[in-house]
């Protein structure tokens, strides 16, 4: 397959010298890169702001801010069968950018504007021969917020995690299909779960869960 992974955090600029960001460390998506390489798939990582190293094999291409993703994915996407959405793109975003430094003073009032929605966004542009996995970081137990997502963003996989996943080395998910198939999977570490996912992912093309 040619896969497309996105990884890591995105950084919304305040001013020159301050940003939004988020604790996303971008190791699953370097785990999700390297069992790529390993299944024998043509790859491209996406990454945020991270200080990771990638597989030699892999193409990067790294970006800043959750427009500059946005813009990646949909030209890489249309050339990929698969892309599985790890990053932790920001959902919101300030809605003016200070060309000055701000000092320090006073109160500081920053409005937000929503980012553009990716997976969503490449959902509407998928083929019938692609497929979208995302990853739905919620609080524990709320199965049903992930499922809706998995539906309005018209994925055929999604992967499940609690907000405990991010900076660290191992997650605990559930994988949920549209038919309503689950799987549960225990705490393991990211590489395991690369495995496992990239599996899963190609068993898509051959089935129509």
């Amino acid at each position: 397959m040619r896969v497309l992974i996105t990884a890591g955090p995105t950084r919304e600029p305040i001013d020159p010298v301050r940003y939004i960001t988020n604790r996303s460390s971008g190791y699953m998506g370097k785990a999700l890169a390297d069992a790529a390489i390993k299944a024998g798939h043509s790859t491209t990582l996406i990454f945020g702001p991270v200080n990771i190293t990638t597989p030699t094999e892999a193409r990067r291409i790294d970006v800043d801010t959750s427009r500059q993703m946005y813009d990646a994915v949909m030209a890489e996407f249309p050339n990929h069968d698969l892309l599985i959405m790890a990053a932790a793109v920001a959902d919101y975003r300030p809605r003016r950018i200070r060309n000055e430094k701000l000092e320090r003073g006073g109160t500081l009032v920053v409005e937000f504007e929503a980012t553009e929605d990716i997976l969503a966004e490449a959902g509407k542009i998928k083929r019938l021969d692609q497929r979208t996995v995302g990853f739905s970081l919620v609080s524990r137990g709320d199965l049903a917020r992930s499922m809706e997502k998995l539906r309005r963003k018209n994925l055929d996989l999604i992967v499940y995690n609690t907000f405990e996943t991010q900076g660290s080395k191992s997650i605990e998910s559930v994988l949920l299909w549209p038919s309503g198939r689950s799987e549960e999977l225990p705490s393991r570490s990211k590489a395991d779960l690369a495995d496992i996912l990239l599996k899963r992912a190609a068993e898509l093309f051959a089935s129509t869960d």
